[in-house]
């Protein structure tokens, strides 16, 4: 009883810095991850080219095999601890694409969000989904594409983002109605990055508290 009450959700509030909103991990996400950030790893090939921009965030999110395109915005503690909706979200306490450690971008499975992952992923495990482009533009006019080249179902934790040192995507979306705990994990690897334009990079968000 005890091991299964430490993989229930919970919320972990971590500040943002100076002056900003303090940010949170939703209550629809596993939270067994430590505080801190990971550290940017050196030996990346992404590290190792310009300087990462510190400013730098994920702003959209397109997959077009799957006809998924969704602003991607940080949840902050203003917006209550479930997710929203018509948004994707990051997870501050990772990366953003470029730093050589894991992005972890997490959505609703519902229509016009991340619905198509699951559907693809309750088929023969997902393998349709392998090799599958996924494009993250940031707020500095970059398009960064990774190819997935996992799915993996019924995740209870967040440890294989966390232990990740290589420029990688994660994708997270629910299995089950609210307060189902195992969740869905794409896992994406980075292919590519290159400047794009400006207005494909700042896809305005409209997100919404979800009935």
């Amino acid at each position: 009883m005890r091991a299964a009450a430490l993989l229930l959700l919970a919320i972990l509030v971590v500040g943002c810095g100076t002056g900003a909103a303090a940010s949170v991990v939703p209550s629809g996400l596993p939270t067994s991850i430590a505080s801190q950030p990971p550290t940017l790893n050196p030996a990346s090939p992404i590290a190792s080219g310009p300087a990462f921009p510190p400013g730098r965030i994920a702003t959209r999110i397109v997959i077009p095999k799957l006809g998924i395109e969704l602003p991607i915005m940080l949840q902050k503690s203003s917006d209550g601890t479930f997710p929203l909706c018509d948004v994707a979200m990051y997870l501050p306490q990772f990366g953003q694409p470029g730093q050589g450690i894991a992005t972890y971008v997490y959505a609703h499975a519902r229509v016009g969000m991340f619905l198509p992952l699951l559907t693809a992923s309750e088929n023969n495990g997902g393998l349709k989904l392998i090799g599958d482009v996924v494009e993250i533009y940031t707020s500095d006019s970059y398009l960064f594409r990774y190819r997935i080249s996992e799915v993996d179902r019924h995740v209870l934790d967040l440890t294989q983002a966390a232990n990740t040192s290589t420029e990688r995507l994660f994708l997270q979306t629910s299995e089950g109605p609210h307060g189902t705990v195992p969740k869905l994990q794409v896992v994406a690897d980075f292919t590519s990055a290159a400047p794009t334009d400006p207005r494909a990079a700042h896809l305005v968000a409209h997100p919404r508290v979800c009935s």
